[in-house]
């Protein structure tokens, strides 16, 4: 797509003089659900008018309600990043960031991390070591402690609330059966898996018996964590309470999988026993293997929407689509074991 099609604002805010400060090479980064702009020393995200079903951001009050929740939720794990939420404004026939007259956007800043020590650069580079595993256990050990565990929580750790995420990624899907990045037999037996698992309700009280249901992250991979002067972890879910509201396993099986998606698989096992001694947790592992078959899908689900945004280039799709076929190849080798 060329930049006539992106909306206005956004067209607007690719010019460096759209910001107060500098700004010389401003940077558009776009997933299935947000406009990202780097700009200078900061970061800019404005959600995308989607309906998802899981998300929908459609309507102007929608997006501000879930960018001032953007700002609030992720203050809890890196407050020294969100910095604001920020509006466009119309005057005229001018817009402008946190300007006069009308709101026509609303969206968040950020501080801009650096970009070489983002964890997926440092996993690229082969330098990701078990010291930084140990800071992020480090970082997520008090969190989840400290995290509301309320009985309105736990309740979204039973197998019924679990089935509602698991199984509707399957419905979500089912159209693309077929395309190049998902088989008829891929699906077959990671949908047969999940219904299967589901069925241990056992498994599930325990987990909720153990206080491990508690409002987490719910978006935990390398993509979201930066390894500069501390460790930053950034861009929680705020769009649905349903997939925040979760059991610890899911969260942390989510960065396990993502390091085993990244041929890391003895880094995996040593998050994994690291979080668990230093959160006491004992009954972690018999759910690891399930949430990181859902992880998984869900990020191969991810690649094929945002493949089929009719918004991005033909090299994101493309990218996109091969991605999305290594996440569900992974996900069906979770399903065999």
């Amino acid at each position: 797509m060329t930049a006539a099609d992106l909306p206005q604002y956004i067209q607007q805010l690719l010019k460096p003089a759209a910001y107060p400060h500098p700004a010389a090479d401003v940077r558009l980064v776009q997933t299935h659900i947000s406009y990202v702009l780097l700009a200078g020393d900061f970061v800019y995200k404005f959600k995308k008018p989607v309906d998802f079903g899981f998300l929908n951001f459609t309507t102007l009050d929608k997006r501000k309600h879930f960018s001032a929740q953007e700002l609030l939720l992720n203050q809890r794990l890196s407050p020294s990043i969100y910095l604001a939420q920020v509006t466009v404004n119309k005057d005229g026939d001018t817009l402008a960031l946190n300007g006069s007259g009308e709101p026509v956007e609303y969206g968040i800043k950020m501080k801009r991390m650096p970009e070489e020590r983002m964890m997926g650069n440092v996993i690229k580079r082969g330098e990701l070591t078990n010291e930084m595993l140990d800071a992020i256990v480090a970082k997520l050990a008090p969190f989840y402690a400290q995290a509301d565990g309320s009985d309105a929580i736990k309740a979204f750790g039973t197998a019924k609330a679990v089935s509602v995420n698991v199984l509707e990624n399957f419905e979500q899907t089912q159209s693309f059966i077929g395309c190049e990045a998902l088989s008829q037999s891929q699906f077959d037996l990671i949908s047969g898996y999940a219904r299967d698992f589901l069925g241990r309700e056992p498994l599930f009280d325990q987990r909720m018996a153990a206080g491990k249901i508690r409002d987490c992250h719910g978006d935990l991979y390398s993509a979201n964590i930066c390894l500069a002067d501390q460790v930053y972890i950034f861009d929680c879910i705020e769009f649905n309470e349903r997939f925040r509201y979760c059991d610890v396993a899911s969260d942390v099986a989510f960065l396990a999988m993502d390091l085993d998606f990244h041929d890391l698989r003895p880094q995996s096992e040593h998050f994994i026993d690291r979080l668990s001694a230093a959160t006491g947790d004992e009954t972690l592992r018999p759910m690891l293997n399930f949430y990181k078959c859902y992880r998984a899908y869900v990020r191969g689900k991810i690649g094929l929407f945002t493949a089929h945004d009719p918004q991005v280039d033909a090299a994101t799709k493309k990218s996109c689509l091969g991605q999305a076929a290594r996440y569900f190849q992974l996900a069906a080798r979770y399903a065999q074991q």
